[in-house]
């Protein structure tokens, strides 16, 4: 069942990240954006990759791609600008993406996904039905790593901080 679901958002990952490439409408592109971002979630989860897909989910869907969503439709640019693309190497970059892509085929195909401890380790847990990896990335965040995490908050509110004075200076000139 779980590697059904795996083949299937990896098919939907996969087409809806070429239909975003070649989408010639703004709009439609950032809506394939969107599947291909929520399969990729899906996929963390059948990974019990749970901390990585909420983030995921919040960072990505709920924050980058709702922007560039508004973005596009308080612009009204959506359905008017359609992306044209102007590559004069597209023998090159194809023959390029075709050897990357038998590559990765072939990586894929020889390495053995079950015998790899990671993959062992998730069978386990999800078998003994143990806690999810945020408990622990918790416990770590406000104890050990409690600096560098306060760290980080106070260098991101401080670019946000300096983001927000370049924008209304612009305004002003």
């Amino acid at each position: 069942m779980v590697l059904t679901l795996f083949y299937v958002f990896a098919f939907l990952i996969l087409c809806s990240a070429l239909l975003m490439v070649f989408m010639k409408n703004l709009l439609h592109a950032a809506f394939m954006l969107l599947i291909t971002l929520l399969s990729l979630a899906a996929v963390y989860v059948l990974l019990m990759a749970d901390f990585i897909a909420v983030t995921q989910l919040m960072v990505y869907v709920g924050g980058i791609l709702v922007l560039i969503l508004f973005g596009i439709m308080l612009s009204n640019r959506g359905d008017n600008l359609f992306i044209r693309s102007e590559s004069s190497n597209v023998a090159a970059g194809g023959l390029l993406t075709f050897l990357l892509l038998g590559g990765l085929v072939y990586i894929i195909a020889r390495v053995g996904f079950t015998q790899l401890p990671w993959m062992k380790q998730g069978e386990t847990l999800a078998s003994t039905g143990a806690k999810s990896t945020l408990h622990g990335i918790g416990i770590n965040l406000l104890s050990n790593f409690a600096l560098p995490f306060e760290v980080a908050s106070l260098v991101l509110l401080v670019a946000l901080m300096g983001a927000a004075f370049i924008s209304s200076q612009s305004k002003l000139k």
